[in-house]
């Protein structure tokens, strides 16, 4: 008995099962911008959210560090060693490593704090410690813009170095402090120890890096062995930023780079930049293969 119903063939798909988000890691971030824009917005809102202050509180934050530091390291244990112009020294290194830490830190909690979201939400896992990257960026631009009016109000001769050194900074500083979000914000949801590895580690930064004292010093300590300094890409990118910001600001710029900084600043630079991409890269593979143990393990 016909039924009047045309029948329709069913197709069968021979094909693996697929997630309803795309895995392409870092590339699904930034093809879901707009998503990513509400990520970092909602972290900053929360952030400054029942404050009386508010936003005023990023310019607050790196002037009280580095008052202390100036009072503590400058001044009384005279770390400065008659230098031109230390403070404008000191805080060009410590706008840049904080930059670091801050990137570091809320990366590696990126995962836990938003587990709501994760576990709603189809996303990209990595978008969580890219904002956190992107929110400390937007922190960063405050104490950049302090340290600019300070270098303009104390006869500041910019050079040609100027913005590739600034841009090589923090090139190395985003590849680098999203490359160990990843690894950390992955380790710290199957182990939470490593949220206070994070604060121990980050402590050390800060006396690991010429930021308090001049590079000259190592040199002096270290004499040709001094290289070994320069492995550590967040030295290297203290230095360029100092190369671009403190260098213009002393009476002789050309004399200043000669003694402070090292001679072959620019291949450190550029081979700490090409470190932290291959660094990134692994990260990616390594946060790739276990980001689906996350959603059971954020239970």
């Amino acid at each position: 008995m016909a039924t009047g119903v045309e029948e329709r063939p069913v197709r069968i798909v021979d094909a693996p099962l697929a997630p309803p988000a795309e895995n392409l890691g870092l590339l699904s971030v930034f093809k879901r911008r707009y998503l990513l824009k509400l990520l970092v917005q909602r972290e900053i809102s929360g952030r400054y959210s029942n404050s009386m202050l508010g936003v005023f509180w990023s310019y607050i934050n790196p002037l009280t560090q580095f008052l202390v530091y100036w009072l503590f390291m400058g001044k009384i244990m005279g770390a400065d060693h008659g230098m031109d112009n230390y403070p404008v020294h000191l805080f060009a290194g410590l706008v840049i490593v904080h930059f670091f830490t801050e990137t570091f830190g809320a990366g590696t909690r990126s995962l836990l704090g938003n587990k709501g979201l994760l576990k709603k939400m189809a996303m990209p896992k990595e978008m969580f410690p890219v904002a956190s990257m992107l929110v400390s960026l937007y922190h960063l631009v405050p104490a950049a813009l302090i340290l600019l009016v300070v270098c303009v109000f104390s006869g500041w001769q910019p050079s040609w170095e100027t913005i590739p050194s600034l841009l090589l900074a923090l090139g190395i500083v985003m590849a680098l402090g999203t490359a160990l979000a990843l690894i950390f914000s992955l380790a710290n949801v199957f182990f939470r120890d490593f949220g206070s590895v994070v604060n121990i580690v980050t402590n050390y930064i800060r006396f690991g890096v010429p930021m308090m004292y001049p590079f000259s010093m190592i040199q002096d300590a270290l004499g040709d062995k001094s290289w070994i300094y320069l492995l550590n890409p967040i030295a290297d990118a203290v230095l360029l930023f100092q190369q671009a910001f403190w260098v213009g600001v002393t009476p002789n710029p050309e004399a200043t780079a000669t003694k402070h900084l090292p001679e072959n600043l620019w291949v450190f630079g550029l081979v700490a930049f090409g470190a932290s991409l291959v660094i990134l890269v692994i990260a990616q593979l390594i946060f790739s293969k276990h980001e689906n143990k996350i959603p059971e393990r954020l239970t």
